[in-house]
């Protein structure tokens, strides 16, 4: 055995390093199939790009995949620093999550666009019926297509498309992972959230220290009872002092109907009325869409966005539609001027069901914990 075969065989610096998605060094891009240079014109059926306008659309593409990678990044620290803990905070992370995403994922798109009719060239192909077995020859043909198409798309020769094709890929690969976080056990969007969702304005007082009146909506004008006095009336009110305050408003709006005393059914709390005068909450207990709707004859109160029906003359039970429960009522009452007033706040969270649920979730949690 001479010294030679003892020697341990070194790596030729001079062999080019494998790019991702190629073949491994020596191995022909095109296979066996004889195929012309890719400036070559002859190639039959082939329409190869402009170079001109294929290098101005290089570089678009990498600004697309540029853009896509600092959207993805701002996705993420978005998500860690806008936190959800108002309905004001809840709005900001939402629009901050929306815009990021939808650019991260519009600039892959329309990169991946333009480097398809930009770049890649154009084929005109004919399509011709074959047994459903292919032969030897074949499937080295169809080998060899795949093989020059992976070199003709420009993986490999634009080392710009590439890596920032790369660098926009990755950390979109993160957001899955980030919103893995919200798959714990924790109440959803928060407890202290759902606490504020629990409570409306109407439980507060004027800076006098008195109750909130009732005012109606649009004319900011208060509501005397005695004005109120045609039955099968209604009206759309806000509390006092809040008809400008659209995230107050989006809990505490109401309408009022006024019903004759015979008409009133035993799911209404009489003493939370006034002279046959019932106040709801405009929010459908399903979705939170405003169910403003009413028909006198059958004391209807009907929801637009997906026909849930309540009855108002019987506590607004639910009568049709896929809303869980009633709308809640309102306490009123007169003050000594004989203007409606409210004597306190919702006694259950107004709106969607699901909000209630949630509380209901972090008491049985909270008492498990105390357990």
């Amino acid at each position: 055995m001479t010294d030679n075969e003892h020697e341990i065989e070194q790596p030729d610096e001079r062999v080019p390093k494998r790019v991702i998605g190629t073949p491994a060094p020596g191995t022909s891009m095109l296979g066996t199939a004889e195929v012309k240079a890719e400036t070559d014109q002859d190639v039959p059926g082939v329409t190869l790009q402009d170079p001109v306008k294929a290098r101005k659309a290089e570089r678009i593409v990498a600004l697309c995949f540029a853009i896509t990678f600092l959207a993805s990044i701002a996705f993420i620290i978005s998500y860690v620093y806008f936190q959800v803990g108002s309905p004001e905070a809840t709005g900001t992370s939402n629009l901050a999550l929306g815009t990021s995403l939808t650019l991260a994922i519009l600039g892959l798109a329309v990169g991946i666009v333009i480097w398809v009719r930009q770049i890649m060239p154009k084929y005109t192909l004919v399509q011709e019926r074959h047994a459903m077995v292919s032969d030897e020859a074949d499937r080295e043909v169809v080998g060899d297509t795949f093989l020059r198409g992976a070199n003709e798309s420009g993986f490999v020769r634009h080392k710009l498309l590439r890596r920032t094709l790369l660098l926009a890929a990755a950390p979109l690969g993160l957001v899955p992972l980030v919103l893995l976080r919200d798959l714990d056990n924790s109440p959803m969007p928060g407890a202290k959230f759902n606490e504020q969702l629990r409570h409306t304005v109407w439980g507060e007082k004027t800076k006098e220290g008195k109750p909130l009146k009732l005012i109606v909506e649009g004319t900011g004008q208060p509501i005397r009872a005695a004005d109120f006095n045609s039955p099968g009336g209604i009206l759309s009110v806000v509390p006092e002092g809040y008809q400008h305050d659209l995230t107050a408003l989006a809990k505490a709006t109401v309408i009022l109907i006024k019903f004759r005393p015979e008409e009133i059914k035993s799911g209404v709390r009489q003493n939370w009325t006034h002279d046959g005068i019932v106040a709801y909450s405009k929010i459908c207990t399903h979705v939170g869409c405003p169910a403003a709707l009413y028909e006198q004859n059958t004391h209807h109160i009907l929801c637009p966005c997906h026909q849930s029906t309540f009855d108002a003359a019987d506590g607004a039970k639910v009568i049709f539609g896929p809303a869980a429960r009633p709308l809640p009522q309102l306490p009123i009452t007169v003050d000594a001027e004989g203007f409606l007033i409210a004597q306190g706040d919702f006694d259950v969270p107004v709106g969607p069901s699901y909000w209630e649920r949630g509380d209901a979730e972090a008491a049985v949690r909270e008492k498990g914990g105390q357990a």
